[in-house]
């Protein structure tokens, strides 16, 4: 029978109220799924369970493994990982009895101070799109429905849900569109609608956009879910595309929430249920109207047509039978918490770059550490919002040091601890009400404005000194001084900028002074700050580590693994970026220009010839690597493709004395064409390998095509005639070979 024949039974059977109410989401009746779609109990449909999970699975008051936030899974730049990955949120989706994953989160890392960057993978679209293929190949090979999100061009957190992002095709074909595309590719079930508008059109309302290109250019012929709160009428709605309006879970109303006297929209009233900084990203529960409400009367009055509900229904149904959800044997996996958490700490490891390192690591285990920094007690978890993921265990960075060094650890904090910013929290208290939460009270302040030069104040100036001068004390005392360092970001709310919060910096620096050797180990959402790097003698980002933090951060510093980590976005100054332009964010009057174009990331910098703090690809090894042998052959394209794709095979030699990592990356410099403006280079793939001390590896790469092309808002996607130069090398910036092909 072919795959819609049950389906199509079961829509023909279905009356105009039911068809309605399956694709209308409401509240879970058990209080732990994000969104539930009721099902019809007449015609045996069972209900539709979905939960959010980039970061690991989350359900109120339950816990489950918490994962390295998917920028680091990124930065590994290993695609059977990722692979992996996705299979073990897939897994964990299945034991806690749920059907659909809201994720991964594919957006382009365009802000570098993006609230949610931790959430998508890299400012590059052809290393997003491959993480994201391979992500969602991994749930869903677990029978769960994956759900990228958030379709398209969410690149900020201010005034998400009102926001127009002004973008032109060329940049949304070449930028904005291919992970989504690849993730589609790779089976992805679902696929969820952003809050904001594109061109002025409200993305849940954009019919081009859903229709056009997603269904049919594309062929997707699962189910489009909106955000939550993500719909205003309807009818506009589903007549543009979208198949499921979601409401899910209560959450505070927000409509009143930036009321101020007139003259500052800024200004916090008095009785305001949430910050007005997190208000200003959330949607407005009054403006939603229901599908199940408002459909049914749409068709009967003509200005919906049943084919078009009742096709909303069949990619509902659709999805579910391919996912096995309409089997009626539907039992939860038992999760392998075990396992998880070795997937977890292998992408934590995988995924940690060293940015900088002046023989200072790997430590000696006999080394007196002073263990300083306003982390060294907790393992990051991740960000705010609905990537909060509770774990039954974790590592602090302390208990991992302590656990793994031979010499002494001696801790001192010298700053108070850095709090993690909960937009859920500030949102709704434990039965589900507003939190009356004041944006002028000192706490709340300091939470939501995480990223203030001082968020402890001058109150906490004479304490935090003397905490100081005690871990500067430490550290005079110790072989090596570890400091331990993070930012701190939510959903809806955008950092104000790239510093580490608090006084961390001047902790930095004084530990620095002080100690005859300086590590520092930051937890980041994405790009930060560094003014103290060259006064430290090692630098190693640990993105959000989840659970493993400490026992991951405690390998990765005594050496028993090498950092695999290569940077998926480029570090340099908030001013440096082209979003340093206030039209470009947060924007102005409503509207986002994206007149950079096609030159986010290194492609800015590359076109402006500015250098970096550090570029994209960044990463250094404990071992050395040299590059030899590299050629460029043709492999012919696999399932029923014709034609063939483009590699570079290069052997690469570890020539140090221990094992080591590398990720031989390749980029394609494009031909002069007149009147075409293109990227100096564009990242074309990358492969990861571990080589042993001594020994040689024969590393292929398949460069993607979407390096050799571009999209010509007349042509379409069009690859121009001349020569191509191939970089094979350890970054945007350091080609170690370079090869030419004809195309």
């Amino acid at each position: 029978m072919t795959e819609d024949t049950p389906v199509r039974g079961l829509v023909e059977a279905l009356t105009l109220e039911e068809t309605a109410r399956l694709v209308s989401g409401t509240t879970d009746p058990t209080g732990r799924a994000t969104g539930y779609l009721a099902g019809v109990e007449r015609l045996d449909v069972p209900p539709l369970c979905m939960v959010d999970g980039p970061l690991g699975v989350r359900i109120p008051d339950e816990s489950a493994t918490a994962f390295p936030a998917p920028i680091a899974l990124a930065a590994t730049f290993d695609d059977e990982l990722a692979r992996e990955h996705g299979a073990a949120l897939g897994r964990e989706t299945r034991a806690a009895g749920a059907d659909v994953l809201l994720a991964p989160g594919t957006n382009l890392i365009r802000v570098p101070q993006g609230g949610r960057n931790f959430e998508y993978f890299s400012e590059d679209p052809v290393s997003s799109a491959a993480t994201a293929a391979s992500v969602v190949e991994g749930i869903e090979s677990e029978g769960v429905i994956a759900t990228p999100k958030h379709y398209v061009a969410n690149g900020q957190e201010t005034d998400r849900a009102a926001v127009s992002a002004e973008v032109d095709e060329r940049a949304l074909r070449e930028l904005y569109l291919p992970s989504f595309r690849a993730a589609v590719a790779a089976g992805a079930g679902s696929v969820m609608s952003a809050y904001n508008r594109v061109n002025g059109t409200r993305m849940s309302d954009h019919r081009r956009l859903l229709t056009d290109v997603l269904k049919e250019e594309w062929g997707f012929d699962g189910y489009v879910v909106s955000d939550w709160y993500g719909t205003e009428s309807a009818v506009d709605a589903a007549t543009a595309g979208l198949d499921v309006e979601m409401p899910g879970v209560p959450m505070a109303e927000t409509s009143d929430a930036t009321a101020g006297d007139g003259d500052d929209d800024d200004a916090p009233a008095s009785d305001d249920p949430i910050p007005p900084e997190i208000a200003r990203g959330m949607p407005d529960p009054e403006t939603c109207e229901p599908f199940d409400e408002a459909l049914p009367a749409a068709v009967r009055n003509g200005s919906l047509p049943r084919e078009r509900l009742d096709d909303m229904a069949t990619r509902v149904l659709r999805t579910m039978d391919r996912a096995g959800v309409l089997d009626g044997d539907r039992s939860p996996v038992e999760a392998d918490a075990e396992a998880h958490r070795r997937t977890a700490f292998e992408v934590a490891t995988r995924g940690s770059v060293l940015l900088k390192n002046e023989g200072a690591l790997p430590l000696p285990a006999a080394a007196d550490v002073a263990l300083v920094g306003p982390a060294v007690d907790e393992a990051v978890l991740g960000g705010g919002g609905s990537a909060e993921t509770t774990p039954e265990t974790s590592t602090a960075p302390r208990e991992g040091l302590e656990a793994r060094a031979d010499g002494a650890v001696t801790v001192v904090p010298g700053h108070p601890p850095i709090e993690g910013v909960s937009m859920l929290d500030l949102l709704t208290d434990e039965e589900g009400e507003k939190d009356n939460v004041d944006a002028t009270d000192t706490d709340a302040a300091d939470a939501v404005d995480a990223t203030d030069t001082d968020s402890d104040g001058d109150a906490a100036s004479d304490d935090l000194a003397v905490d100081v001068d005690s871990a500067v004390a430490a550290a005079e005392a110790a072989d090596v001084a570890v400091v331990v360092v993070r930012d701190t970001t939510t959903e809806a709310l955008d950092r104000d900028g790239l510093g580490l919060p608090g006084s961390q910096d001047e902790l930095i620096e004084a530990v620095a002074a002080a100690a005859d050797r300086t590590v520092v180990t930051v937890a980041a959402s994405g790009p930060v700050e560094l003014p103290w790097r060259g006064a430290v003698d090692a630098v190693l980002v640990n993105w959000y580590p989840g659970q493993v933090h400490g026992d991951a951060l405690a390998a990765l510093l005594y050496g028993d693994v090498d950092p695999g980590g290569r940077l998926p976005v480029t570090f340099a100054p908030a001013s440096a970026y082209p979003t340093a332009d206030r039209r470009r964010f947060p924007g102005v009057d409503g509207r986002v220009s994206h007149d950079e174009g096609v030159l986010v990331g290194y492609r800015w910098f590359d076109a402006r010839d500015l250098e970096p703090t550090y570029p994209f690809g960044h990463g250094r090894s404990y071992a050395e690597f040299e590059y030899r042998d590299a050629s460029l052959e043709g492999v012919r394209r696999g399932d029923g493709d014709d034609g063939d794709d483009v590699a570079v095979t290069a052997t690469l030699a570890n020539v140090a004395d221990r094992d080591g990592r590398e990720v031989v990356q390749t980029y394609v410099r494009p031909p002069d064409v007149a009147g075409v403006d293109r990227p100096a280079r564009e990242f074309a793939g990358a492969e990861s390998v571990a080589v042993a001390a001594g020994e040689r590896e024969t590393v292929t790469v398949r460069l993607d095509d979407l390096a050799f092309s571009r999209y010509d808002p007349e042509d379409g996607w069009t690859v121009d005639a001349g020569e191509y130069v191939v970089e094979v090398g350890r970054s945007a910036r350091d080609a170690r070979l370079e090869l030419t092909v004809e195309r």
